[in-house]
């Protein structure tokens, strides 16, 4: 609650006091109980690139445009975009205002929603709420991995076919290139970790340059363009549904998973410096960013796209290299064009694997998942977690093997990370919601309040979330059939059945919420 004192056990004892805490991010971080390990190498601009560069929203379009093309088309794919993107906003700024709250209830430090729920619960529903909640971004983040070293092995496949007319793809040729991008993002997140941060730093100049590269050479040398009529009037229902407005909601999966990940800044806090102020504006900073570039380059591709039962249907599977090649002209130009976006696709790998081990290890910390002990290790010369790094990077490669039997089956983890990521939400906001109308005077709001707005941008928020959440386990198309089924409801419903049997044979023994590692908690208080 946000007028107790922080809880849990405690793990050790910070008997050095005050003195020992040599700035206001390691004072910070012991009021709420935990010793600062990790190395701290983000500012704002760094951690605005990581934000953005995670994201990669203009990118991430083109990676699954498929979906929201088939279902919705054009217009829907404009609409939506706006729809979701008024949503995230309420989101972000909803975690944002939980972000920089009193320390009290507040959780900068690599751990998020399932900490913000522990602190907002009732005593006696603290801990289990708060572990679903945690599990649900377990979820979320390592579904994420694994979407996104799929999605860009699979589209470098789409330049192989694009560009070389006798290549035979074959399913297991992608999983060998989701191994090779584990590979790189494992020596990026480990050897070349203290460099992070300023990859990001450039990784944030490639995403807005690279923005108006593709942009402007689209826009120049397309053949062709649609009508403004057929952009924003043409709505598409090719999955089959019985009305264009269902078929619209479940074609926001598009737009939707390219915003996924507005929270991965808030995993790594630990390694941020004055996190309380940076993180929030940086958390918006990338909304306002990823959506205006986003927009303007959906707008360009929906007025460039040629032919789209061309795009529909490319040999490549990703419609993005058909209508950048007929867009270019030139099958050479569309290949070059495509491998701007596929680069872009592994520098967000890089982003996510950071975040989503970093959710791993805080949440093995506080004694959440099996083997907590050994996944929330931190290497002492490095001060990174490198066992939950590597963790994430061997569950992308095991969930790949997926795709050998099945590439219908690993599409659900998109929808998967997307249920996660808005499952998680769901608890936190309506928590901060409920408390803010009938016990306001527990909450004591940081530097970033909502003010007299909070209320409803919290409510939007929540009906935000359970409306994304609930269509993510549509399938794209009916009748449904083995090779159509959106199987992310029963890899959802599996995961939760084994985080409930574990809760029930030992977490609900061992969780009670993040655990007090200092003493130094009463002395800064």
């Amino acid at each position: 609650m946000a007028s107790t004192p922080a809880e849990g056990p405690k793990a050790s004892t910070y008997a050095e006091g005050v003195e020992t805490v040599s700035d206001i991010d390691e004072h910070e971080l012991a009021k709420v109980g935990k010793k600062s390990v990790l190395r701290r190498n983000f500012a704002f601009l760094s951690i605005l690139g990581f934000s953005c560069s995670l994201m990669i929203t203009w990118e991430g379009l083109y990676s699954v445009f498929v979906f929201g093309l088939m279902d919705g088309g054009p217009a829907g794919l404009v609409y939506g975009f706006i729809l979701v993107w008024v949503g995230y906003a309420t989101v972000v700024a909803s975690m944002g205002e939980l972000v920089s709250m009193s320390v009290e209830i507040r959780s900068r430090y690599c751990v998020g929603q399932y900490h913000w729920t522990h602190r907002l619960a009732p005593s006696n529903l603290k801990n289990v709420l708060s572990y679903i909640t945690g599990w649900q971004s377990v979820i979320a983040w390592q579904a994420l991995a694994a979407s996104a070293g799929y999605l860009t092995a699979t589209a470098l496949q789409g330049l192989i076919i694009n560009s070389q007319s006798s290549y035979s793809s074959q399913r297991w040729h992608g999983t060998l290139l989701v191994f090779a991008i584990m590979f790189v993002c494992l020596i990026f997140n480990t050897f070349l970790a203290k460099h992070l941060a300023k990859i990001e730093n450039v990784i944030l100049w490639l995403h807005i340059s690279l923005f108006f590269v593709v942009l402007i050479t689209l826009l120049v040398l397309s053949p062709q363009k649609s009508s403004a009529k057929d952009v924003f009037a043409q709505f598409l229902n090719e999955g089959g549904y019985k009305s264009k407005g269902l078929s619209f909601f479940v074609g926001l999966i598009t737009p939707v998973f390219a915003f996924s990940g507005a929270d991965g800044a808030v995993h790594m806090s630990e390694e941020i410096k004055h996190s309380s102020t940076v993180l929030p504006w940086a958390m918006l900073g990338s909304i306002l960013i990823n959506g205006v570039t986003g927009f303007a380059m959906l707008i360009a591709i929906l007025f460039c796209i040629g032919d789209i039962e061309a795009a529909l249907n490319t040999p490549t599977g990703y419609p993005f290299i058909e209508i950048l090649t007929q867009g270019s002209r030139s099958i050479g130009g569309g290949t070059a064009l495509s491998s701007l976006l596929v680069t872009m696709f592994i520098c967000a790998t890089l982003g996510i694997v950071a975040s989503a081990s970093r959710q791993l290890w805080a949440f093995a910390r506080d004694n959440a998942v099996p083997n907590a002990r050994i996944i929330s290790h931190v290497e002492p010369r490095m001060k990174i977690p490198l066992v939950a790094i590597g963790c994430t990077v061997t569950i992308t490669c095991l969930l790949s093997l997926i795709n050998i039997g099945s590439a219908t089956v690993f599409n659900a983890i998109v929808s998967l990370s997307v249920s996660g990521f808005f499952g998680s939400y769901i608890l936190p906001f309506s928590l901060l919601l409920y408390i803010r109308i009938y016990h306001p005077e527990r909450l004591e709001f940081g530097p970033w309040t909502l003010g007299r707005w909070g209320p409803w941008i919290n409510g939007v928020a929540i009906l935000w979330s359970i409306l994304v959440m609930f269509f993510s386990f549509w399938p794209t198309m009916i009748p449904v059939t083995g090779e159509n089924m959106n199987w992310s409801c029963l890899l959802w419903g599996s995961i939760m059945i084994f985080a409930g049997c574990f809760w029930i044979v030992h977490g609900r023994r061992v969780y009670r919420g993040p655990v007090v590692e200092t003493s130094v908690v009463e002395v800064v208080s």
